[in-house]
């Protein structure tokens, strides 16, 4: 884990050892309803926790224009995938938001999706207080209870396990308020959903910090390439003139038409496809690539080498057209398949990391678009790759630049992996300590 950062780790790192040192104890669980839980807990439905003077409710029906000035309406839109700007909650009029006082929200309520992406959850901030809900949306208030335990267990498997056992069929997947009511959630005491919720909030913490690095990143990475691979920035040592060049000068243009075939009499082969160039950077040895059959021609012709750019030649969209991946590693005789083009640099006159970057550039992407050609589906021609037009500096410092972008990307690499392990490490606390199968010594371990 790097700590560097991210101050939450080291949090984690604490309560992972006590978690790998049994600090937290083993329970016995005893079957209550349909859950299992330990001596102590309960099962109980949510109508028997939420508040007893703000019952579950959802809110404005008619919502009306847009008021400028108006009283905020939150939308599932707003929270679904975290809290955006506020600017961009809508508004409603004074008489819209008075007359659902009933759904108006308070700081720490909890709210629920019941309209379409049913499920979706959020914790409302104080910025918030006060503000309003549209009827797509459930709030959820609790007096005597812990509002973040229980927004991390009807995020968890269980709360989804209910969602889903009551959730309506049609149009749009639904939720009634008489249902949510019913949910059946374990509920251990105070104490414990207060330490609970204060170890899941650390990983919380942790996995955000390490989003906003990863986009901070990648935003210091999109404006390293502007300048690096445009020429405005150079790197000390390097005065040489940069050229305007066709691609076809610097490179050659391969369509494959190997496809996922397997057809007796030819050579059996690992085939790259476009799902593999599509989804992936760079194509490495760790693609579980496709079993297919091509003729002894055709592995002379498209099997792929170290410095090859494969791009979408053909796709559903015009967007989707020359996405670029690197082939970074010697793959021992991957093919490339249908629907992809290989350009083979030049080793000489072009470095295959460096033109690869280009290939992500918005002028290069909205050339490309330009020319895709189609009405269900979407090509390019060789003529059109071969055309494309790109200014290239010397080839050692093309070798600079893209050793300087690689390192940024090994970087952004680290942190997704790093985000991946922490919401994995979360996912599998969260079913151990929601549960009960892991108890939290309330007494004895305060958090770091």
């Amino acid at each position: 884990m790097l700590l560097r950062g991210n101050p939450y780790l080291a949090q984690l790192l604490y309560f992972r050892m006590h978690y790998h040192a049994g600090a937290w104890e083993r329970e016995i669980l005893i079957r209550r309803s349909w859950v299992m839980v330990p001596k102590g807990w309960e099962v109980k439905k949510l109508q028997d926790i939420v508040s007893k003077t703000r019952k579950i409710t959802y809110g404005i029906v008619v919502p009306g224009p847009r008021e400028p000035n108006g009283n905020l309406m939150i939308r599932a839109q707003d929270y679904s995938f975290g809290w955006g700007n506020v600017d961009n909650i809508y508004r409603v009029s004074n008489e819209v938001h008075k007359s659902y006082r009933r759904s108006q929200v308070r700081k720490g309520d909890l709210l629920l999706t019941i309209v379409g992406s049913i499920g979706k959850t959020a914790i409302v901030p104080e910025h918030l207080d006060g503000a309003n809900l549209t009827q797509q949306t459930a709030r959820l208030s609790f007096d005597e209870h812990h509002t973040i335990f229980f927004h991390s267990v009807i995020s968890s498997p269980i709360g989804k396990k209910e969602i889903f056992r009551y959730a309506k069929s049609g149009v749009q997947p639904s939720l009634n308020l008489s249902d949510i009511a019913k949910f059946k959630v374990p509920v251990p005491p105070l104490p414990e959903q207060q330490k609970i919720a204060k170890i899941l909030s650390t990983w919380d913490k942790a996995i955000s910090t390490t989003e906003a690095l990863i986009d901070n990143s990648k935003q210091q990475k999109k404006s390293l390439m502007q300048q690096l691979l445009t020429g405005k920035k150079r790197f000390t040592g390097f005065e040489g003139k940069w050229e305007d060049r066709h691609l076809h000068e610097v490179a050659r243009i391969i369509s494959s038409p190997v496809d996922k075939k397997t057809i007796e009499g030819e050579l059996p082969v690992e085939l790259c496809n476009y799902t593999d160039v599509y989804y992936n950077t760079t194509i490495t040895n760790k693609l579980n690539f496709m079993k297919a059959t091509a003729k002894q021609s055709e592995v002379d012709k498209f099997t792929l080498q170290v410095g090859d750019v494969i791009i979408t030649k053909d796709s559903e969209t015009p967007g989707d057209i020359a996405i670029p991946a690197l082939v970074s590693e010697n793959l021992n005789g991957v093919v490339c398949g249908y629907h992809l083009a290989i350009v083979r640099p030049e080793k000489e006159k072009v470095n295959g990391s460096f033109l690869n970057y280009l290939f992500y550039m918005q002028k290069t992407r909205y050339y490309f678009f330009t020319l895709a050609t189609g009405a269900t589906r979407f090509g390019l021609s060789i003529g059109a790759i071969n055309n494309a037009h790109f200014t290239f500096p010397p080839i050692d410092e093309q070798q600079k630049i893209s050793s300087v972008l690689t390192c940024a990307d090994k970087e952004i690499g680290t942190l997704e992996k790093q985000l991946a392990d922490l919401k994995q490490e979360k996912k599998s606390l969260m079913q151990q300590l929601l549960t009960g199968k892991r108890r939290v010594n309330v007494d004895g371990m305060e958090a770091a």
